[in-house]
């Protein structure tokens, strides 16, 4: 199926360090560009969180508050010279940037936030531009279908998620085509939207969403990623995934492709819940069990965050490393029941359905945690990209035909000593 039916083995570069921002800073020559140049991007440091007010208004009386704490970082790693990720914190329906860290109270009627994640690769400049790329379409995109709704429901806000995704993908693509120095960029993209008590999020790639609930951290996103689906087949153990040296291999990314399919998916959130949306530098490294206990005890979520990035760097730190956590809190949320279900949790879109049967293979249950809840899947290095993506369906062959060719060739010796045998007992 278009988009949905190749492998993209990444290209682990180096990368530089930018902390609490919301965007990357982008090449010189991509700005230069008017055709590409973007607006002027936001960006905020710590020092200034204190002296700012809430960017929502005051909530009507007749609402219930839910109230935010976010903070999000991002680190260049051990390895890396340049830092290809980007994340995004954003008020849906003012279409601006927000602080990365600060405290709102909104009503919960009224107002939508958007948190993303989104983990550039291509070489040279190339992954840093299609990560920013893609935080500033999708920012765009959403913003301005949220004002033309005619109607805020649910339905209408997950749509406008899928579609920014898609819209990212077509310019990154043309991006890419239209300037060669760009060309075979990508970008993974973890998108997650807040309207009311639930978060609506898009998936493409392998970063990841985690809710932290009771002490557990538990994926509400689901890999794209080759392991993912051989581990599924029953081709493969946990065990086995953690090890392999395809562990690196995405089936999907904005911008490779003229066309991408987006894994649409919700889930309620309670008072006291904690998201996690991370870049794959650090849930490659650490532990699902880790950033529960991080989430749980540390102080503050700045602090949450800078001790996650620690401990992907003190695990080798071999790519850049990027976490946004939110906390949601206020009298506009239920308590958490042991009934809730957390996971993977698919958003029923008729009119996209038929488009997503690859995705819906994958699903075991939709109140099941992914597969890889509490895995480290680690990074290789040094593992070169593929010229052109490779599809699902050819990597499977050939390793059919390397188990057949093997099997030929036991059976070769086996005749072989055989005959040796023969002769000398002769």
């Amino acid at each position: 199926m278009p988009g949905g039916n190749w492998c993209l083995c990444r290209h682990w570069r180096r990368t530089t360090s930018q902390l609490a921002v919301t965007f990357p800073i982008l090449p010189v020559r991509f700005l230069a560009n008017e055709a590409l140049a973007l607006p002027s991007l936001r960006t905020y440091s710590t020092a200034h969180v204190s002296s700012l007010s809430s960017p929502f208004p005051s909530p009507p009386s007749d609402a219930a508050p839910i109230r935010v704490d976010v903070c999000g970082r991002t680190d260049v790693g051990r390895t890396r010279e340049h830092n290809e990720d980007a994340f995004l914190v954003a008020d849906v329906a003012a279409g601006t940037p927000l602080p990365a860290e600060g405290v709102a109270g909104y009503p919960a009627e009224d107002r939508c936030l958007l948190f993303m994640v989104a983990d550039g690769m291509g070489g040279a400049a190339a992954g840093e531009v299609a990560s920013a790329m893609a935080v500033h379409t999708v920012l765009e995109t959403v913003a301005s279908s949220w004002r033309n709704a005619t109607n805020h429901a649910p339905a209408s806000f997950a749509r406008a998620l899928r579609e920014s995704a898609e819209e990212a993908n077509r310019r990154i693509h043309a991006t890419a085509i239209e300037q060669p120095e760009y060309r075979g960029m990508g970008t993974t993209a973890t998108i997650a939207g807040l309207l009311g008590d639930t978060l609506y999020l898009a998936q493409v790639g392998d970063s990841r969403a985690y809710l932290v609930r009771d002490g557990r951290a538990l994926q509400i996103t689901k890999d794209q990623s080759l392991l993912q689906r051989l581990v599924e087949a029953g081709e493969m153990t946990l065990e086995e995934a953690e090890r392999s040296a395809r562990r690196n291999i995405i089936l999907q990314a904005l911008g490779p492709e003229a066309s991408v399919i987006i894994d649409l998916t919700h889930q309620t959130v309670r008072r006291g819940d904690v998201l996690i949306l991370c870049s794959d530098g650090l849930s490659g490294l650490v532990r699902g069990d880790e950033i529960a206990r991080v989430a749980t005890e540390a102080p503050s979520l700045c602090e949450l965050c800078e001790e996650l990035i620690a401990l992907a760097n003190e695990n080798g730190g071999p790519d850049n490393i990027t976490v946004v956590a939110v906390r949601f809190d206020g009298e506009g949320l239920s308590a958490a029941v042991p009934d809730d279900a957390v996971g993977h949790r698919r958003f029923a879109d008729d009119e996209n359905d038929a488009d997503d049967d690859w995705i819906n293979a994958t699903v075991e249950s939709v109140d099941a945690p992914s597969s890889f809840e509490g895995y480290a899947i680690t990074p290789p290095q040094g593992v070169p990209r593929a010229e052109r993506p490779v599809p699902i369906e050819a990597t499977l062959e050939r390793q059919e035909k390397g188990r057949l060719w093997m099997t030929l060739l036991a059976l070769l010796l086996v005749i072989t000593a055989v005959v040796a045998l023969w002769r000398w007992l002769r």
